[in-house]
């Protein structure tokens, strides 16, 4: 028996009833927060998920395309993959990108972090910003059939906001980056091409003057 809190749950007792080299699946009989009984299945990840925004001078962004197994479908994604957690994250980026894109880049930066379905599973992710970008040969896993494709901040801007990508990590970083360029702090040279489409828009709208 467990009887520890957490939060407004009491767990009475946990079991695992699934493991393999990524993931833990775990079973708690819990009481919940008003005091009945119920459970409460949570998946508890190995690695720390890691994602990567390479911006090229000439405002050019990395794809990588591949089927995704849980919802049976194709999915743009920018580089991700995870690391050991406790291993450094920017190191963990670093090779991702180079596995999946062949790719190196002379600067990093922060760019968000995030916590993935919450409800359920206890994955994190840490994302950066990449640019003084270099290429290479790409190794992707075995297991890996990836595509690779070329475009502009604009158009993968443009992906996210018409609901083309739908994966979360690429989603943030677009959109991360594009806040960071609109208030003047994203990294030079990378910084008008990150806010481009926005700017082309207000400035395209016409003015309408308001009376009170």
């Amino acid at each position: 028996m467990s009887n520890r809190k957490n939060g407004p749950w009491t767990v009475k007792a946990e079991r695992i009833v699934f493991e393999n080299p990524w993931i833990t699946v775990e079973d708690h009989a819990v009481a919940h927060p008003d005091g009945s009984d119920g459970e409460y299945g949570v998946v508890r990840f190995k690695n720390l998920a890691v994602g990567v925004l390479p911006v090229a001078d000439n405002g050019d962004v990395w794809l990588v395309g591949q089927h995704r197994y849980p919802q049976e479908k194709y999915s743009w994604e920018l580089p991700e993959g995870g690391g050991p957690i406790g291993a450094d994250p920017m190191a963990s980026a670093q090779r991702e990108l180079k596995e999946e894109t062949g790719m190196t880049a002379r600067h990093w930066r922060s760019l968000a972090a995030c916590d993935l379905s919450n409800s359920v599973t206890d994955e994190r992710a840490v994302c950066f910003l990449a640019w003084g970008l270099a290429p290479g040969a790409a190794s992707p896993e075995p297991s890996e059939a990836l595509t690779i494709k070329r475009i502009k901040f604009a158009s993968l801007l443009e992906m996210v906001m018409n609901g083309e990508i739908s994966d979360s990590l690429t989603i943030l970083m677009t959109m991360s980056a594009h806040i960071l360029a609109l208030r003047g702090q994203a990294p030079e040279p990378i910084s008008r091409h990150l806010e481009a489409v926005a700017g082309a828009r207000v400035r395209s709208e016409p003015h309408v003057e308001q009376s009170g």
